[in-house]
Order: structure tokens, then sequence, then C-alpha cells
């Protein structure tokens, strides 16, 4: 099959074509997807990054929210730029104060073969944590120390369960 013949052809350099500009205008197309739904809904895009966070509340440059004091001078000029920043979106912030007061649910959990180990030595040793750190089934050879914290993982992860298997030993 013979060959194409442009393929073999030698690639020649546009000089009338500005190559930073060309990448500058496809960046420009691509905006940044903002993650956060709030921000993005009261996003302008025609508008500066500092500008929009302003108008929400909160701040492009954390340095001059909070700048460190060193002169009276200063303190005039950072007065006369805080009256330029208007609030002009202030739900935003509060929907963000609103999300970050929720409490975070623990999602951590144990493997099975932990939950098991946990299980069989409270079932065979109560709190004897030393006569826990002799069994035959202590295959890690924890200490007691361990055991203990294992075990209070487990009442920390699962408090629930852990009442329901004590009360379980109970009634036997």
């Amino acid at each position: 099959m013979p060959k194409a013949k442009k393929s073999s052809r030698r690639k020649k350099f546009d000089y009338n074509q500005d190559r930073k500009k060309l990448k500058m205008k496809f960046l420009k197309k691509q905006a940044p997807r903002i993650e956060n739904s709030q921000i993005r809904n009261a996003w302008d895009n025609r508008k500066s990054m500092a500008r929009n966070l302003g108008e929400m509340g909160l701040t492009f440059d954390p340095n001059r929210a909070l700048p460190i004091k060193k002169q009276k001078v200063q303190a005039a000029e950072r007065e006369t730029k805080a009256a330029d920043d208007i609030v002009t979106k202030p739900y935003v912030l509060n929907q963000l104060e609103e999300v970050a007061s929720r409490p975070e649910k623990d999602t951590k959990t144990l493997s099975s073969d932990l939950i098991e180990y946990v299980q069989y030595m409270v079932r065979e040793h109560n709190d004897d944590y030393k006569a826990m750190a002799r069994d035959e089934k202590n295959y890690y050879q924890d200490t007691p120390k361990q055991i203990k914290r294992k075990i209070n993982e487990y009442k920390r992860c699962h408090s629930e369960h852990f009442d329901a298997f004590v009360k379980s030993l109970a009634a036997q």
C-alpha cells in the first residue's frame, strides 16, 4: 500500500500566528468548575474573582482581610478599603456557615475480623486484659494495652452493637 504524499512533507512553522495569544484565548474559554454549589450559583462570570468573593462576604486575599498592624497609617487605609467592599450577597455566607455548623457524622468502621476478635476476647475474659494477652487467639501478640485500645475503639464506633452484645452475655 503506498504512503500518503502529505504525511512525508516537512511541517512549516507559521510565523503569522501568535501562539501565546492562541493559548490565552483557549484558557479564557474554559472557566474552572466551582465545587461549592452556593458559590457557583452566586458567581458572576463578568466580574473578577476578588469582586465576586467580596460581594459574597468572602475574601480573595487573607493577608488583606487580617493584616498585621505595623503603623497607624495602615489602619486608616484599611478603613477606607473596607468601606469599598460592600456585601451584596450575604445569603451565600449564611448558607456556608449553616453547612459548616452541621455536626459531622462519624463514618469510621472496623473490619469484621477485628469485631470478631474483640467479641471473642470480651466473651472469654470480660475485662481481664492480661488474660486476653495470654490467650491463644491473640495471633498478633497484642499487649494488654493494645487490646484495651481495640476494645475501646469498638465501643466508640459500634456503641449500640457493643451494648447489645454485653446484654446478650449477661442473659446467658
